[in-house]
């Protein structure tokens, strides 16, 4: 290999690895890249499927609620329209509390909504109330 195919090479692998940090540093690991891999409504969260939840998406918001909580009732198309504009950014979960009261203590749920926002796995805020789409747009922007 002559040294000009050298360089060559090394330029294309220079190309690539700055690619890839620059989508990891956007939030799209796996370097696709492709808003499709990432849901365009929220996801529904269980005890379950927790963790693996967690793991799989590095900026993640989850509306914790109650079918008979009507400021639930409230947010929820606030948060459906957020999670359809942010696709492919941040990704967007609803835990029924009283279905998965495993994790409403563990994360100590007291009042709903809640909104957990994690980030590459680790609990960076949690707003609570029925916020207008942007004090709950800001307080996502705070944190991820």
């Amino acid at each position: 290999m002559s040294e000009s195919e050298n360089d060559k090479e090394l330029e294309e692998i220079r190309a690539k690895r700055l690619e890839k940090m620059t989508e990891e540093r956007l939030g799209n690991p796996g370097g696709s890249g492709k808003d499709e891999d990432w849901p365009a409504e929220p996801i529904t969260i269980t005890e379950s499927n927790f963790e693996e939840i967690i793991k799989k998406y590095p900026k993640l918001v989850i509306d914790c609620w109650a079918p008979w909580c009507g400021p639930c009732r409230m947010v929820a198309s606030v948060f459906d329209e957020l999670a359809k504009e942010k696709q492919g950014k941040i990704a967007f979960g609803r835990l029924n509390t009283d279905e998965n009261q495993g994790i409403s203590m563990k994360y100590n749920i007291m009042s709903i909504p809640t909104f957990l926002i994690f980030k590459e796995g680790d609990l960076v805020g949690r707003p609570v109330g029925a916020l207008p789409k942007p004090a709950l747009e800001a307080a996502i922007a705070e944190h991820l």
